[in-house]
This record gives C-alpha cells, sequence and structure tokens, in this order.
C-alpha cells in the first residue's frame, strides 16, 4: 500500500509504521522543531497525513480511532478538507486532544510522541493524560510518520543574511554579552537557544526558511561569557555571513547538537533550557547524560521585546511607507468599491502590490485576511480560490494585513464600507472604534501588564451585550515575527508588564457570524508619560500605523467628545504626515478621508 497515495493510504502505513516502532498510537501536532509560526514545507506533517492545511491543527491516531482537533477559525476548512471517515473533526472549544485521548485510549495502549515537536510541558501533560487513561506513554526514537513519508521536501537550505547594525542598534557582540551577564548572575553557565527568533536577534541574521518571517532555522548554544555555538545547515553560509558572525561565534552541524549537549553534562556545567519554548528532545538528552538542567525562561524573549532606539527609529520608517501603500489602496478601493467587481483575492493582490513597489519591501508579515460581507466574521479567514467572494455594494469589508521591510513589520486592519452603510453595522463598528480609542488613550503606571487594560477596548461592547473571542493585542518584532512575546493584552490576564520600546497591536473587533465582521487594528509602542504629581514612573501608548479610519462606518451620535478629538488628532497626523509624499490624486482623496468629524451632536462626556 502506497504511502505516497491517499489520506486512507497514509493512516493505514502510518499504523503499520507506528506498530514497527513499538507503539500502538501516536500524536501529530502541527509543529517543527523551533516551535515555529510558520512551518516549512518539510514539517507539515499534519497536512501531509490528513488533508488539512489550517494553521492549528493536531492529528491523534489510534489503533481504532483517529481524530483531528482545531479551533473555531477552522470549522468549515476542516470539514471540506478532512475525511470524516476516517478522522472525528474536532473544534477544541468543544473537546481537546486529552479529553478525546481519555476517551478512546484502552487500557494498555502504547502512546507515542516525537520529542522534538512538544516542549517538556507539553509532554508532561500529555503523559499525565495517557497514564490516566490506562495506557504506556512512551518517547518515539524517530517519527514513524516521517519514515513513510517518501516525498518529503527537504529541510530549507536558504542563504543566512546579515542584519546590519544600522537596522539592529546593537551589535551582536552587545547582545551576545548582555545575555551572557542574565546567565551569570543567575549561576547558569549556557543557555540552549531553540528558538529561530531569538537567534535571529542574538546574532543580528536573517533568513528565507519560511515563508513571512526572516527566519534561519539553527540551534545555538550561548555560554555566559559570550562566546556561541551555532548549529546550522553548512550550505546556509556564505562569506559574508561567516565574517559577519566572527571567532567567537563557532559553527557546528546541526546533527551535532545531542554530543554537544552531552560534552556540557560531562563537564558538570548548567545549561539553561525553556520548558515553555524548547523542544523536550535536548532536556531528556541532558537528563539522559545527568546533566545539570535550569529550566527557567529564555532571556532572549524579554530583551528582544524591547526595541532600541534605533529599531524604533526603523519601525517609524516602516510604518511610514506602509502608510504611503496603504493610502494608495483605500484610495484605489473607495474608488471601486461601490461599484461592485471587485473580489477578495483581487483586493489582497492589489494592497501586496503597492507595497512591492518600495526596495526595502521583504514580503507580507502574515497571509492577509480578507473579507467580504460575511467572511469577514470569520476571525482568521484565509481566501482561496474555492472561497473567493464578491464584494457587493452595501457590505463591509475586513482587511488585516502586514509588511515585513528591513527596518521593520507592520500589522493593520480595517474595516470599509462600499458606499452604503447599514445602521447596525454603523452601531458595531462605532463600539469597536470606543473601545480601539480608550486602548489608545490609556496612561497607566509601571508594573502594568496587557491583561489588566484588556478591558477597556471591551467595556462598550460588554454595556452593548457584545464581545470578541480573540486577544486585544500581541506583541510584534523588528523585521521579525509579527506575533511575539512576552506582551499581550487579553481577557485571559497574564502576558508580560508593559515597558517602554515594546511594540504591541491595539485590535479589538466584533463578528456576527454569517452577516459581517469588524476590526480595527493599530500597532502602539509603549513610550513614558510625564503626568504631573504622579509619584511612580507613568507609560501610554504612541499610535505607529498611519492610515485612516472609515469615517462612513461611524455613528457620530455614540462617540464622546474627547474620542472625537482623539480621531480628529489621529486623522491630522495621519493627512499631516503622508500628504506630502503622496501623488496629487492620493493626496486630495486622503484630505477628503481624514477631514474632521462633522454632523450629528456627539454623546456627552
Amino acid at each position: 500500500m502506497s504511502a505516497t497515495g491517499g489520506a486512507a493510504e497514509r493512516l493505514t502505513a502510518l499504523r503499520a509504521a507506528m506498530a514497527a516502532a513499538g507503539v500502538d498510537g501516536m500524536i501529530v501536532p502541527r509543529a517543527d522543531e523551533h516551535q515555529s509560526e510558520y512551518l516549512p514545507a518539510s514539517a507539515e506533517r499534519v497536512a501531509w497525513l490528513t488533508g488539512f492545511t489550517g494553521s492549528a491543527g493536531t492529528a491523534v491516531v489510534l489503533p481504532a480511532a483517529a481524530a483531528v482537533f482545531t479551533d473555531g477559525r477552522y470549522s468549515l476548512q476542516i470539514q471540506d478538507q478532512v475525511d470524516g471517515a476516517l478522522y472525528e473533526r474536532v473544534n477544541t472549544a468543544d473537546k481537546t486532544p486529552a479529553d478525546w485521548i481519555g476517551e478512546n485510549l484502552q487500557t494498555g495502549t502504547r502512546f507515542g510522541a516525537d520529542p522534538w515537536l512538544h516542549t517538556d510541558r507539553q509532554l508532561e501533560r500529555l503523559r499525565t493524560t495517557v497514564e490516566k487513561a490506562g495506557g504506556e506513554f512512551r518517547l518515539l526514537d524517530g517519527n514513524p510518520l516521517d519514515e513513510i513519508w517518501s516525498d518529503r521536501p527537504e529541510p530549507p537550505a536558504e542563504p543566512m543574511k546579515p542584519h546590519p547594525t544600522a537596522y539592529a542598534g546593537r551589535s551582536s557582540e552587545e547582545k551576545r554579552t548582555q545575555i551572557g551577564a542574565v546567565l551569570a548572575e543567575a549561576g547558569v553557565d549556557a543557555l540552549l537557544v531553540t528558538s529561530a527568533e531569538s537567534i535571529a536577534w542574538l546574532l543580528n541574521i536573517r533568513g528565507d526558511d519560511v515563508r513571512n518571517t526572516p527566519l534561519c532555522l539553527c540551534f545555538a548554544v550561548l555560554a555566559a561569557d559570550g562566546s556561541t555555538e551555532l548549529f546550522v545547515d553548512p550550505r546556509k553560509l556564505g562569506d559574508e555571513v561567516r565574517t559577519h558572525l566572527g571567532n567567537a561565534v563557532t559553527i557546528r552541524g546541526r546533527d551535532e547538537l545531542g554530543a554537544a549537549l552531552d560534552g556540557i553534562a560531562a563537564a558538570g556545567k548548567t545549561l539553561r533550557i525553556d520548558p515553555e519554548s524548547a523542544p523536550a528532545w535536548p532536556m531528556e538528552r541532558v537528563r539522559r547524560a545527568g546533566g545539570k538542567l535550569d529550566s527557567e525562561a529564555d532571556p532572549i524573549i524579554a530583551a528582544k521585546a524591547v526595541k532600541n532606539d534605533v529599531e524604533l527609529i526603523g519601525v517609524r520608517a516602516a510604518h511610514f511607507r506602509d502608510g504611503l501603500a496603504y493610502a494608495r489602496f483605500l484610495s484605489w478601493f473607495s474608488a471601486r468599491a461601490h461599484q461592485g467587481g471587485l473580489d477578495e483575492m483581487t483586493l489582497v493582490e492589489r494592497l501586496h502590490g503597492f507595497r512591492a513597489e518600495h526596495e526595502m519591501f521583504r514580503g507580507p508579515s502574515f497571509d492577509t485576511i480578507s473579507g467580504a460581507g460575511p467572511n469577514g466574521a470569520i476571525v482568521h479567514y484565509r481566501v482561496t480560490e474555492e472561497s473567493n467572494r464578491n464584494l457587493n455594494p452595501g457590505e463591509i469589508y475586513l482587511v488585516d494585513s502586514g509588511a515585513q521591510y528591513l527596518d521593520g513589520t507592520t500589522d493593520i486592519t480595517r474595516t470599509l464600507s462600499t458606499g452604503i452603510v447599514g445602521e447596525e453595522e454603523q452601531r458595531c463598528f462605532t463600539l469597536v472604534l470606543k473601545g480601539m480609542i480608550a486602548l489608545s488613550e490609556a496612561v497607566f503606571p509601571s508594573g502594568t501588564t496587557g491583561g489588566q487594560l484588556d478591558v477597556l477596548a471591551r467595556r462598550h461592547l460588554w454595556a452593548a451585550g457584545l464581545d470578541y473571542d480573540h486577544g486585544t493585542g500581541h506583541g510584534v518584532g523588528a523585521y521579525l515575527g509579527v506575533h511575539e512575546g512576552p506582551q499581550r493584552i487579553s481577557k485571559s490576564g497574564g502576558g508580560a508588564e508593559l515597558k517602554p520600546g515594546m511594540i504591541i497591536s491595539n485590535e479589538p473587533g466584533y463578528y456576527r457570524a454569517g452577516a459581517f465582521g469588524i476590526r480595527i487594528e493599530n500597532l502602539v509602542v509603549v513610550e513614558e508619560r510625564d503626568v504631573a504629581g504622579a509619584d511612580r514612573p507613568m507609560f501610554g501608548f504612541e499610535t505607529l500605523t498611519l492610515a485612516p479610519i472609515d469615517r462612513a462606518l461611524i455613528d457620530l451620535s455614540l462617540l464622546e467628545r474627547h474620542e472625537i478629538a482623539w480621531l480628529d488628532a489621529y486623522h491630522a497626523r495621519v493627512r499631516d504626515t503622508l500628504g506630502p509624499e503622496l501623488d496629487a490624486e492620493t493626496a486630495a482623496w486622503l484630505v477628503d478621508a481624514t477631514a474632521p468629524l462633522a454632523g450629528k451632536e456627539p454623546a456627552q462626556g
């Protein structure tokens, strides 16, 4: 039976490969060895096995049952792509993989997991689930799925590129010394770095191994003295990047990592490995070698989140040029939307085209969400040729997009009218806008987390009996990941304390299934605020994004005077900043799009 055939043949072949590996069941997460957001083709195991191509998917295979899990974003997609005769199709809001395993695992079942594809914490939770159900949990030595994936793509070997200090702001030597000092203070001899984003920041390198994020997939061990071993496919290293890395960075092959970990253990040195972000395999390797483990957070994550002055200059420049491209797109859209004939894919291509005209553009920062009418209510909708929908007059359009430039990363969402606006759409849009303004205006003391601010964005929606199910804000990198931690704004709480230099999104929304979706998103950066009489440091947000907010969707009677003042001031800044650099036609459109609000008397307040 061919393992390269259809889904049924692949499932049968996997069960045979599992038996040969000594297990009866296994879990297949959508993950790679670096816990990356975007995977190389060689790591798309869930897609190859089941046909499901969403960004959040997990498969569990047992001898007589199998299931594929995803969240509500992909409820329609999983029905289309996964054969219900082979797999139970499960929404994780209804049942988690652990719940399903507990219900379906037979006593005595040997259940396996690939330690390269799960963190240590994830495996501990999985072990507890399996053993509670009466099964035997085993770590796999090799992945049975990889054994049968005969046409598996080769791992990426794109060239690594230096990221100049002119954009990074600090040299790699400075960064390595900084993180090394953190390790030394904690009594740790070395740090295993498994996140490709952390290595990119630490060594001032970028790559093209995955889409949307400029990463080179590799591992590193940073010693407390700042010296570093980089475990990487040597085909990725040209003379320029070798010179950039210098003598303090020793190049090793990826397959030498295990021996290096053994050596650290044998020398009696303490190695830090982040249990929340690193794969479990290196932790197991060190444990078996009798080494000393420090299971604390990777300190690079927190350091990377606080942008230095040079990075912020670059990020502002990236948002300026992105604003110019976006203004051209909005002007083009406004001239055509009321006529009909536009579709979701055409709009994606047009927006991409405006951005791509600039020489510093390096691609999108994520797959654009382009939702016409009811498709806008699907929070992380991805248009395909099959789902592509025309935007009809009278509907609203949600577009969430971003760009990677050599000096910064952008992420912006706008909800746009087609000239005819329903009263309910106006009401809901204005409630979302009020939340976005409230968060934009927030002033808060040092030590505040994003979780403490989240209610500001939801207050007016809650008062109307409405809400949204996604987070309000995520961290953003500087020519790195469009989603980064540790900062976030979410009603589930948590997140790191907000510090000056952190970039975060401000994106409340509202979604009515089968009707419309609304989201307004700006990126903001935490900055110090001078507050008269304050007895502690106070912070606020500087808005980075430069793009008009559709005034036709606003019910002015719902806005208070300070909210109108904020929006008028924001629009004046957009107009004054972008206008002089735009062509005459777009500049004239921008003047109209950013005119001060007028009309009905605003709400008192």
